[in-house]
């Protein structure tokens, strides 16, 4: 009896550690454009990836003033995909009652860049790979 319980055992934390999956480095760049926006401040975004999903906000800066803002962000991570929308003036969702927008991951590090207008659900997804 003592040798089937440890062989169930075995079998658990053999699949535990190998059904784990590793993680890799993320880094996208994102940018929007807000030209054609009124009263635009603090922008940002906010998702599912971020410690406080959809509540904290990340900020993105317009450098040289052309009305594009962007940051970039890395992270480790075993995830498939990551949702979110831009914000403005810190919580004024982009594509109210329009799905959000999503980024799809492969299975390896990435960088990418990711560009969008805001309010306009047609974003482009560009892997920057080595």
């Amino acid at each position: 009896m003592k040798t089937i319980k440890n062989a169930i055992l075995f079998i658990f934390f053999s699949c535990l550690v190998s059904c784990v999956q590793e993680t890799h480095q993320k880094t996208i760049t994102f940018k929007v454009d807000m030209n054609g926006i009124e009263n635009v401040k603090k922008v940002g975004i906010r998702g599912n990836f971020t410690a406080d999903q959809w509540m904290e906000t990340l900020p993105l800066t317009d450098f040289n003033d052309d009305g594009i803002y962007e940051g970039t962000f890395s992270e480790k991570t075993a995830a498939s995909q990551i949702q979110f929308k831009f914000v403005n003036q810190g919580g004024d969702y982009e594509l109210k009652n329009i799905d959000n927008r999503i980024i799809q991951f492969k299975y390896q590090p990435e960088i990418i860049l990711y560009e969008a207008i805001f309010n306009d659900p047609n974003g482009k997804q560009t892997l920057k790979n080595k």
